[in-house]
């Protein structure tokens, strides 16, 4: 079991490793494209659910109050209530909903099982994520719910589904090389 010392220290490391993922850009219309869906998916997949919200709301906060944490080094409530707002409140509400369900869902021992539980919660996470965000995309673009839709989700489902899959992967490495995060997982 981890000390109240290790768990604030991995949910710092896992804050700034989303905040580096986010400073990876490309701009592509009204969202860019990052690399804050993989670093997420490492977060939901190896935290336990506790740290996990701890940290994805912890990041969602100190980009809320100012700290340049999100796409392009930005910060603010006014990229809140932009045109990405959407996907980075969806950040907070799918770790919150994952967590729900590791709760409900106990990770099983069978490896089959495992990964159909961290598949199911990663889609469910990016869903939660793509919903709100089309929909706030939608409202502040003034745009119609099919271009919000071409514009800020259909280019980005292949590329998400990839960087979960990777993210699935290097979550059961990290796992495996690190007992201490598997052990406080189940505990958790």
């Amino acid at each position: 079991m981890k000390t109240r010392s290790q768990s604030v220290a991995f949910c710092g490391l896992a804050i700034a490793l989303i905040a580096v993922s986010a400073w990876v850009t490309i701009p592509l219309g009204p969202v860019p494209f990052t690399l804050q869906i993989l670093m997420l998916t490492l977060v939901l997949l190896v935290l336990p659910p506790r740290e996990m919200v701890a940290a994805i709301v912890g990041y969602v906060a100190l980009g809320a109050i100012g700290l340049p944490v999100f796409s392009g080094m930005r910060g603010g409530i006014g990229v809140v209530m932009g045109t990405t707002g959407g996907y980075i409140i969806g950040y907070a509400v799918g770790a919150c909903l994952v967590a729900l369900l590791f709760y409900f869902w106990k990770e099983p021992a069978n490896k089959k099982a495992r990964f159909a539980r961290e598949i199911t919660a990663s889609a469910l996470f990016l869903v939660v994520v793509y919903i709100l965000g089309w929909i706030q995309l939608a409202v502040v673009a003034d745009l119609s719910a099919g271009a919000a839709f071409v514009a800020g989700v259909a280019p980005f489902v292949i590329p998400d589904a990839i960087k979960i899959g990777v993210a699935t992967v290097v979550a059961h490495a990290i796992k495996q090389s690190l007992p201490a995060l598997g052990a406080a997982k189940k505990v958790a």
